[in-house]
């Protein structure tokens, strides 16, 4: 018996396939992440419960994970943007830091009132979001270097960046902790809800502008059409070279504005490693959502929900904070997978080889 295991295109994905995806996704990585419940000896059904449960029902949790969606939501769209051009931007963390520091440096030395003065800093840290991400997006389409090795560079180079800044001209405060001033009263995000800073309208409405440039406008048709195949689009007249800075620009700016959403509006200060890894957690957010910016913003709140909810398990349980990122790379893992059966049939071709007759025996003269 020969056992042949085939792979065929497909033509067209089911409809289940195609939108049941990212449950399917979510749900795979819960439970193979339940086996390490089980081995540190953690009912995994009180642990997600915790997770899960508690955090969306209490007003704490609630306002900690909409405060946290922030710049989850906004990397994100920093990562789907591009990737809806067929380009990777690894670097939405370089992006975020960029963009706090320049956000940052005009709320502690510009005087405007807080109507003016907390635009300004958005506006300031949109323009050096996009300033940076414009790097790694003119070295692709000007001389196709690979945007997944400069995004990421540029990344530790801002990093570095803010190392030297809070240790030197933007280090303020007492002690030797690497932090800027204070924000002032004028200088900080007014709260939207109670105990939810009104960078989540921000947010929101990046989301919104998102879907609309994508589904309604010529440039979005465009954008889709050079992801798909840059050679047809360019043959019927787009740009490579506009869209390819465009969604990294774009991108750029939207992390950027989640950097100085989360300083100016729930640190109240510029401290070092403010971001826990927003900037890559961006990764799999775009992933989940990129067939829609509103996608996005479901996955930006799951993830929320997961670093929250994440810390309330550790607590209550004794888990390791590394769990959290464990499900993470997790949902990468599986999303990998179910794209690769979105676009492939799978089958198996058993095929049973000829029967033998055995030889009958000879017999003997007498």
């Amino acid at each position: 018996m020969n056992v042949a295991v085939t792979v065929d295109a497909r033509e067209d994905v089911p409809v289940w396939l195609a939108y049941g995806t990212p449950v399917f996704t979510v749900l795979a990585a819960l439970a193979v992440s339940a086996i390490a419940l089980v081995v540190l000896d953690v009912n995994p059904v009180a642990a997600y419960a915790t997770m899960f449960v508690d955090t969306l029902v209490t007003e704490f949790g609630l306002t900690e994970t909409l405060t946290k969606a922030v710049p989850l939501i906004l990397t994100g769209l920093a990562v789907y943007l591009p990737l809806k051009a067929g380009l990777f931007n690894i670097g939405a963390e370089g992006q975020l830091v960029a963009g706090a520091l320049a956000g940052t440096w005009i709320g502690l030395n510009v005087s405007l009132p807080g109507l003016a003065l907390v635009p300004l800093m958005f506006v300031a840290a949109a323009v050096a979001g996009g300033i940076w991400a414009g790097i790694p997006a003119y070295l692709r389409a000007k001389w196709d270097v690979n945007e997944i090795i400069t995004s990421l560079l540029l990344t530790f180079v801002a990093l570095e960046l803010q190392s030297y800044l809070l240790r030197g001209p933007m280090q303020g405060g007492t002690g030797n902790f690497p932090q800027s001033e204070r924000f002032s009263e004028a200088a900080t995000i007014p709260e939207l809800v109670s105990g939810v800073h009104a960078g989540l309208l921000v947010a929101v409405c990046m989301v919104v502008v998102t879907y609309v440039l994508m589904t309604r406008t010529r440039l979005g048709f465009e954008i889709t059409f050079v992801g798909s195949n840059h050679e047809a689009a360019r043959q019927a007249g787009m740009s490579k070279f506009y869209v390819y800075l465009f969604v990294f620009v774009v991108g750029g700016a939207f992390a950027a504005m989640g950097g100085i959403s989360e300083i100016a509006g729930a640190q109240g200060r510029y401290r070092a490693g403010f971001e826990p890894g927003y900037g890559f957690t961006a990764i799999p957010i775009a992933l989940l959502g990129r067939n829609s910016a509103l996608k996005v913003l479901l996955a930006g709140l799951f993830f929320a929900v997961l670093f929250v909810g994440g810390s309330s398990m550790e607590v209550a349980f004794g888990v390791p904070a590394a769990l959290v990122e464990i499900i993470q790379a997790l949902v990468i893992l599986f999303l990998i997978t179910a794209e690769f059966f979105k676009s492939y049939r799978v089958g198996i071709d058993i095929k049973r080889g000829p029967t033998e007759t055995p030889a009958q025996p000879q017999r003997g003269d007498d």
